[in-house]
């Protein structure tokens, strides 16, 4: 069996980490990516610059990285409203039954299903997404045990063993900051804090230290704090 991965990637500062984190443990390393009918397209962008520039400034990386596919599910958005498709909702920390409205019911119980398939037609049993219940906004699919069960559930349905990989389940944000630079260093925070989107109003106009962002959202908020977290451990 290949040591072979695909990578849940969206272009955010989680799913970059993993990617990079991945290309680090894993012979070849694939990437698949949604158009689930986001209300901001700016990810997508930002994903698409991310691999091409790995090939430049990253070429001990990117001799592993393998194919991309970006999976057309923009109808998704239509039976799974949120403040994130469209919905017109406010971003707020608590909206329906106490989830945040920037929670996109059964999101990545869809990106699991099928990164699960194509994981079967690429030969590929290991499927790494950058989930986590340490620093996160309550949503329910980013649980472990939400991702045991539908790790067992690719498994017994496709009668293929997969395995699902969360390097950043019990990180902070502010360690999965460490954990880019375990992994490449300055060279590395400097590019994720540049190139990857966080932001849910997709503000790619202002730049702070931790990165382009709005500055208010809640995703912001957190990416910053991990920052200021990260720096004032490294600087002590």
């Amino acid at each position: 069996m290949s040591k072979a991965a695909i990578v849940s990637f969206s272009g955010g500062q989680d799913s970059t980490t993993c990617l990079f984190w991945a290309l680090q443990n894993y012979d070849r390393v694939e990437t698949v990516g949604f158009n689930y009918g986001q209300k901001n397209n700016v990810e997508l962008i930002c994903r698409k610059e991310i691999l091409q520039k790995i090939q430049t400034q990253f070429p001990n990386f990117a001799c592993r990285l393998g194919p991309d596919l970006v999976i057309d599910a923009s109808t998704f958005g239509q039976v799974s409203s949120s403040a994130l498709t469209g919905s017109g909702e406010a971003i707020v920390s608590e909206g329906k039954r106490g989830l945040p409205s920037s929670f996109v019911p059964a999101r990545n119980l869809m990106f699991m299903t099928y990164i699960g398939a194509r994981a079967y037609l690429r030969d590929i049993h290991t499927i790494i997404t950058g989930v986590g219940q340490a620093d996160f906004s309550g949503y329910p699919d980013c649980r472990r045990n939400t991702m045991d069960a539908m790790q067992k559930a690719l498994s017994l349905g496709m009668d293929w063993p997969i395995e699902i990989v969360t390097p950043l389940m019990y990180r902070t944000k502010a360690q999965t900051w460490e954990l880019a630079h375990e992994v490449g260093g300055d060279e590395l925070v400097d590019f994720i804090v540049k190139e990857t989107h966080t932001c849910y109003e997709g503000d790619r106009e202002h730049f702070h230290v931790w990165g382009y962002g709005c500055g208010h959202c809640p995703a912001c908020l957190l990416r910053e704090k991990g920052f200021e977290e990260y720096q004032q451990k490294i600087a002590q």
